[in-house]
């Protein structure tokens, strides 16, 4: 390989990270943020997105040189020389997405345990542990599978899915709703099962997706940080009318909250 050749190479290696890093950092292809654990959520988006540019760019960029460098020349009807194997090649084109797989796994794995995916449902000494490091560690937030570790969860609510709705039950207060209303700023844990087939729970803003599996009951935990009203999905084919099996989270100012149960507080049944 020439100087040339590989100076060429390089600096369009670096053009390459540099483009795709600018477009992870600026290109936001992502609904609005509204819980605490979405930024971390996107930084893995951010992530994928400039390794996909760098690949998109890279392969792009070559297929097109090669069709043009290599094009065949007016009048000529003769075959192409015959190349048979290129190790340096071949070690490259294994090596790169190898790395980049291999990264992407670890950092992925990170993201998840940050989330406390590696939490198993109902481990009390793993949650115990998971306390003790959350006490040390200001980066990690809870928002995932199972109850949030040495937290009490500010608001607990039931959730029911169904064919095809969500019902929400607020057992302290015996409220039923066919909406979800949180408190900003207050750990929320939702306390999921299904009645009949595999539901899911989806909540865009929030950069939550959770499966409810009859006969599996699951627990959720998030906080909210912005106030307004977001939609609520399933995002599992659950039957003929799934795609209309929606209904939304009003998050809602501390008073604003405390007004809304107020207000929809059953009177005490009197003899």
């Amino acid at each position: 390989m020439s100087v040339r050749l590989a100076f060429s190479i390089a600096l369009l290696s670096i053009v390459l990270v540099l483009a795709g890093l600018w477009v992870g950092e600026n290109v936001d292809l992502l609904p609005l943020q509204a819980s605490i654990n979405a930024p971390v959520y996107d930084e893995l988006f951010q992530v994928l997105f400039s390794i996909g540019t760098m690949l998109f760019l890279g392969v792009t960029g070559l297929l097109i040189y090669a069709m043009v460098r290599f094009r065949r020349s007016a009048g000529d009807l003769g075959d192409g020389a015959a190349i048979e194997g290129n190790l340096p090649l071949e070690i490259v084109w294994t090596a790169i997405p190898a790395v980049v797989v291999l990264f992407v796994g670890l950092y992925s794995y990170n993201i998840y345990e940050r989330m406390g995916g590696m939490v198993p449902l109902n481990d009390h000494g793993s949650m115990h542990a998971m306390a003790a490091m959350e006490e040390n560690d200001s980066d990690r937030v809870w928002a995932g599978i199972g109850s949030a570790p040495g937290l009490t969860p500010a608001v607990s609510v039931d959730v029911t899915a169904m064919q095809f709705a969500f019902i929400f039950r607020y057992p302290d207060r015996n409220i039923i709703s066919g909406e979800l209303h949180v408190p900003e700023g207050q750990l929320v844990q939702l306390n999921m099962q299904a009645n009949d087939v595999i539901h899911a729970f989806w909540v865009p803003q929030f950069r939550l997706k959770q499966d409810i599996i009859p006969g599996q009951p699951t627990v959720l935990s998030f906080t909210a940080n912005r106030p307004g009203t977001y939609p609520i999905v399933c995002a599992e084919l659950c039957g003929l009318y799934h795609g209309a099996m929606h209904t939304s989270i009003v998050v809602h100012g501390r008073e604003a909250y405390e007004q809304w149960l107020t207000d929809n507080t059953p009177a005490p049944v009197t003899a």
